[in-house]
């Protein structure tokens, strides 16, 4: 990996190039006007991880620089400060640091730290060592919480341990509503908070004249999309195969008081069985999805896409949201979806600024 190089004056510059390489690239769907949704320029993720590299009496925040000649060569990048995080994450990073360096039972053989942090400055730390986690090293990371503010959690090999809780409250707001969600450790979030609010804004946009349908949502993680769009429909049905997202968007539907939302947890691939009958059990039969009628669907894959059996399966509904964070496999399933289905908005949400990599939002409707 590359770490990226931060400059807030050619935002603007590299926003645009990436805008030109999306319609370049989509040009032959024949989309509409491409709708832009830009980034802070700096200071953007809520989340990041980092190695802790140890020189002597010396230690800081590392990243590798990947050689792209040979990948089995990487460089050491000395992280003082870090653009790309958010400006909680820079704050905490030196005070870490200056907290453990002369603790051995918190510095001894601590080589990686994970911070995750909200908007309203909530943040948690994960440290992870090469060695067991006792009760000194549990005594002194007491004493790091409330010397930092932010919750701790240790790990190592065969341990974590967690001294508070293991995941903070995100606050969005979102066309004037506020939507609460629980983001836990070591699990999946939008790292952009700005951006996904932008996506979850255009995400309601696109379905609000829904309300006689129904919804059923694919690889929904924490329910980030569940939340915000379920006052669009009737009834919701998301599915997502990790369990932890799956508990975590339960708790957030609960959080947000939404009562017309269920949560299940199956892969794409077992729910598309499952709606031609072919797979069922208990758990199929009390979504009781004969009940439901399922008028949009709403998939966020990860970045492989869809297979063949998939997009086919997609291809079966009135209106397809497809949220993507790969391009290039979009461009591939839009292939076939293309063939069914009109594009009818088109999005680019700069969610990783200075980077190659682009989000964009599709919606398609059915060809008439």
């Amino acid at each position: 990996m590359a770490v990226p190089v931060v400059d807030p004056a050619r935002y603007d510059q590299q926003l645009e190039a990436k805008c030109q390489r999306i319609r370049r690239d989509f040009a032959r769907f024949s989309p509409p006007a491409l709708e832009v949704f830009p980034s802070p320029p700096s200071h953007y993720r809520q989340r990041c991880e980092f190695r802790i590299w140890h020189e002597g009496d010396d230690l800081f925040h590392a990243m590798f620089e990947v050689d792209p000649e040979d990948p089995r060569q990487k460089t050491v990048i000395r992280l003082d400060d870090y653009p790309v995080a958010s400006r909680r994450i820079n704050e905490l990073m030196p005070r870490l640091l200056d907290a453990i360096r002369d603790v051995p039972p918190l510095r001894r053989r601590l080589f990686q730290v994970e911070y995750l942090v909200t908007l309203s400055g909530e943040a948690l730390i994960t440290l992870i060592y090469h060695r067991p986690l006792d009760a000194e090293w549990e005594a002194e990371a007491r004493r790091l919480q409330a010397t930092l503010g932010a919750m701790i959690i240790g790990r190592a090999r065969k341990q974590r341990l967690v001294l508070e809780r293991d995941h903070v409250w995100e606050r969005l707001e979102v066309e004037g509503r506020e939507f609460v969600y629980q983001q836990v450790e070591n699990s999946f979030t939008q790292p952009n908070a700005e951006v996904c609010c932008s996506m979850l804004a255009w995400a309601r946009d696109v379905t609000r004249d829904s309300q006689d349908g129904d919804l059923v949502e694919l690889y929904c993680g924490n329910g980030n999309f569940t939340v915000a769009l379920a006052e669009n429909f009737r009834r919701v049905l998301a599915t997502e195969i990790s369990r932890t997202s799956v508990a975590s968007a339960r708790q957030n539907l609960a959080a947000n008081g939404l009562g017309n939302a269920v949560v299940g947890r199956m892969s794409a691939e077992e729910f598309s069985q499952a709606l031609k009958g072919e797979k069922g059990g208990r758990r199929v039969a009390e979504w009781a999805l004969d009940d439901y009628d399922f008028t949009t669907v709403l998939v966020d894959p990860p970045r492989a896409g869809l297979d063949d059996a998939s997009c086919r399966q997609l291809s079966g509904y009135s209106r397809i949201v497809y949220i993507s964070c790969n391009p290039e496999t979009l461009a591939d399933n839009l292939e076939t979806l293309s063939r069914t289905h009109d594009i009818r908005r088109f999005a680019l949400f700069d969610q990783f600024p200075w980077t190659h990599h682009c989000e964009c939002g599709v919606l398609l409707e059915r060809c008439a």
